[in-house]
């Protein structure tokens, strides 16, 4: 049982849902306590211990019957229904009818035995099948129906058995028992089906557990620096899957860096001066604390030329929001809007439709400066002294003020102001750009051409002292 709960907080994180080992730990525990004899309250015990968002139960339900299932319903034993004489009967006209095809005999022992198959025998008939090569739900119901031609269930099967039950009327056996046998072979082929189904289910599931470190880092790698505006709408859609994995990389980090933070690091002068009186013989050791968790204020240009940056950004941040203390965001072209509302009603993915949707480019030019004096006069009191305000854009003011004044009014009451241009470097301070102007008044600069340099930017965020 502990191998296939492995296997199943595999498969959920193959599916996107975060599991850490903390949690995948609370699950064991959770097990030792209530058992698996009560398959309900075993299945409330791991929803409880891995799944932390809503938005997660479907992939968790969706896979708990594959893993935990009973393996599909057990097949009937058709000696409850007929006499030993009858049974003795069958199988002789089976053994006369089948003679060495291995492959019938098979078939007909779990259909008219009752004899369920073995895990030797399903992984026999999948391999033969091209389960293992499966990746996609799609597939399931095509191999269920190969591994069951792999034992004979075709036209060749339905002869089969209108000569048994010519076989067993010839030998004297009742109309009515007949009937009862073909009615126990059918429900047994039915059950039979829904063996094999679950085991191919469970079989992809794992196939994909394993896929990722297998085959997607080379295609995911590739689109992570690749550059924002080589990326096509597919590209972009590929992107979008990756968010919630490289956030969950992200969180991990973070974390342990709040643990660490919690515990302090040694502060050498404080521990020194509390000393003094033990002729400074460290008795009493001092640590240095450190809110780890940020406040940060996001200023996002969602002109067309940065629209794919600001979407990435925006979803990876509030990823993240349990890593962080508070989050407000703003988006402008030529004016502030407030979208923190947004965010605080819907999952990330949902918001950032939501805002991108209400807020579409178009004839306007983009205006910082003005969405900066915007800021200044109607939430300048969100900044405070552990702020941070990200800046998210290309600086580029179509030749009208750049608000320097409003900028520099944010950085005297902010910790501290980042400013992440997509751009490149080299085009910096060209044509209408004033990135350079800002520059010298931003505590960090960093470019985020890719995906790869956003996440890398974001990860700096965290780990601000």
């Amino acid at each position: 049982m502990d191998q296939r709960v492995i296997e199943f907080v595999a498969a959920l994180r193959a599916a996107g849902v975060r599991v850490s080992l903390a949690e995948s730990a609370d699950a064991f525990r959770a097990i030792a306590q209530i058992g698996v004899m009560d398959r309900d309250q075993f299945r409330i015990a791991l929803r409880a211990t891995l799944v932390k968002d809503l938005a997660d139960a479907p992939e968790f339900d969706k896979l708990f019957p594959i893993y935990f299932g009973s393996g599909g319903p057990p097949l009937f034993d058709p000696s409850r229904e007929l006499s030993s004489d009858e049974m003795r009967q069958l199988k002789d006209a089976l053994r006369d009818l089948l003679g060495d095809d291995k492959r019938l005999q098979q078939l007909m022992r779990y259909l008219l035995e009752g004899a369920n198959p073995t895990r030797d025998e399903l992984a026999r008939l999948g391999n033969q099948a091209g389960v293992p090569l499966a990746r996609y739900p799609h597939q399931q119901s095509y191999l269920t129906r190969r591994m069951l031609r792999q034992l004979g269930v075709d036209a060749e099967f339905r002869e089969l058995m209108d000569r048994l039950i010519e076989k067993l009327l010839a030998q004297g056996m009742r109309r009515e028992t007949l009937e009862r046998v073909g009615q126990l072979a059918e429900e047994n082929l039915r059950r039979l089906e829904e063996q094999f189904a679950q085991y191919v289910g469970a079989q992809i599931a794992q196939n994909n557990a394993h896929a990722p470190r297998e085959r997607a880092p080379l295609r995911s790698a590739d689109l992570m620096h690749r550059s924002f505006g080589a990326l096509s709408e597919r590209d972009m859609a590929d992107l979008r899957h990756q968010v919630r994995r490289l956030a969950a990389r992200l969180r991990s980090r973070a974390a342990l860096r709040q643990r660490r933070g919690k515990r302090g690091a040694l502060d050498a002068k404080r521990t020194i001066r509390a000393n003094l009186r033990h002729a400074t013989v460290p008795f009493h050791i001092a640590h240095k604390r450190r809110h780890l968790k940020p406040k940060l204020i996001l200023i996002c240009d969602v002109s067309t030329s940065v629209r794919p940056v600001v979407e990435l950004m925006l979803r990876m941040v509030y990823e993240l929001q349990d890593q962080i203390h508070s989050a407000h965001s703003f988006i402008f072209i030529d004016d502030l809007v407030n979208v923190t509302p947004e965010f605080a009603e819907h999952r990330p993915e949902v918001a950032v439709e939501r805002v991108l949707a209400d807020n579409p480019p178009g004839y306007y030019n983009t205006d910082l400066g003005r969405a900066l004096t915007h800021f200044c006069k109607q939430h300048l009191a969100t900044v405070d002294h552990r702020t941070t305000v990200i800046v998210l854009g290309d600086g580029r003011n179509n030749y009208l003020d750049p608000g320097i004044g409003a900028f520099q009014e944010i950085k005297k009451r902010a910790r501290r102001i980042v400013w992440l241009n997509p751009e490149n470097r080299r085009l910096w301070g060209s044509g209408d750009s004033d990135i350079l102007r800002y520059y010298p008044l931003c505590d960090a600069v960093h470019e985020v051409g890719n995906l790869a340099e956003l996440a890398e930017a974001i990860d700096r965020l965290l780990d601000a002292r």
